[in-house]
């Protein structure tokens, strides 16, 4: 009863809403805005993309933070982009571009395929992350770098199911990105089997530098396996790859995403500047 108890939250929390159920006035910055026809998710996406100050001034190319949830409205970008922001301003991290692609079907794009009946529940469509990677790296990433001025350093961030999407690329297509943030990644999901096959990927990784932090809040199901994920990584010890796990048991799901944030950037793309 225990584990169905759990079970039935996690479905609950993932049907109220993306990060949190609170509502938060965040500024929305200026930004610009476009739509990208895609022929592996088979619809439009709308994308949203902050530029730091002096980009239109100067002619310097930067680096690219990517995350889902990246809408304007009830999603994260606004919340993202001010922080990154706040961190340039203050000279804590180098200047950078961020991209949030705006959700369409959220549970379809940032889930793997699942064996596990209760994980289909959630919505009509799920297990759509190869399609939606597939977007990313086949679509978005060349019209960006047609549309801006970018270095080749990339990361992604992303909290929740984002956060699961987040460490399924890390493991499954590591070139992808330099540096992946994952808060809360649930990493339940389909019978917790990103953690039960990480060291087949990890065996796999290939060379080349990568960074990868991540967090788990106190609630249960995501403590147990966000531990068992940085186990896993303790154990195998890959070279060139840097990570760091931050357990945060005082902080819920709904709460943990603001909590960590700015530390999680800070760690992964502060070069001592």
């Amino acid at each position: 009863m225990k584990f169905n108890y759990c079970y039935s939250l996690w479905i609950l929390i993932l049907l109220t809403g993306c990060s949190s159920t609170k509502t938060y006035n965040d500024p929305v910055p200026q930004h610009d805005e476009f739509a990208i026809s895609s022929k592996q998710v088979a619809e439009t996406r709308n994308i949203n993309v902050w530029t730091p100050p002096g980009y239109h001034t100067s002619t310097d190319s930067f680096p690219v933070m990517y995350m889902a949830d990246g809408g304007i409205k009830d999603e994260d970008f606004p919340h993202i982009a001010n922080t990154l922001a706040e961190l340039v301003k203050a000279k804590r991290i180098p200047p950078i571009i961020l991209v949030g692609i705006a959700n369409t079907q959220r549970r379809r794009d940032l889930t793997g395929p699942t064996t596990v009946a209760g994980d289909k529940e959630i919505a009509p469509l799920v297990g759509g992350s190869e399609k939606f990677r597939a977007f990313i790296q086949e679509e978005l990433f060349p019209e960006i770098n047609k549309r801006y001025r970018t270095t080749h350093e990339k990361s992604i961030i992303g909290e929740s199911l984002s956060g699961l999407f987040v460490v399924e690329t890390f493991l499954l297509t590591p070139e992808m990105f330099d540096h992946y943030i994952a808060i809360d990644p649930s990493l339940w999901w389909n019978d917790k089997y990103l953690v039960k096959s990480a060291k087949i990927y990890l065996d796999k990784f290939p060379p080349g530098e990568k960074t990868i932090w991540f967090a788990g809040s106190g609630a249960v199901d995501i403590s147990e396996t966000v531990g068992k994920f940085a186990d896993v990584l303790r154990t195998e010890n890959v070279p060139h790859l840097k990570w760091k796990y931050a357990a945060e048991p005082k902080e819920k799901h709904n709460t943990i995403f603001r909590a960590t944030k700015e530390k999680a950037i800070l760690w992964s793309l502060n070069k001592k500047i």
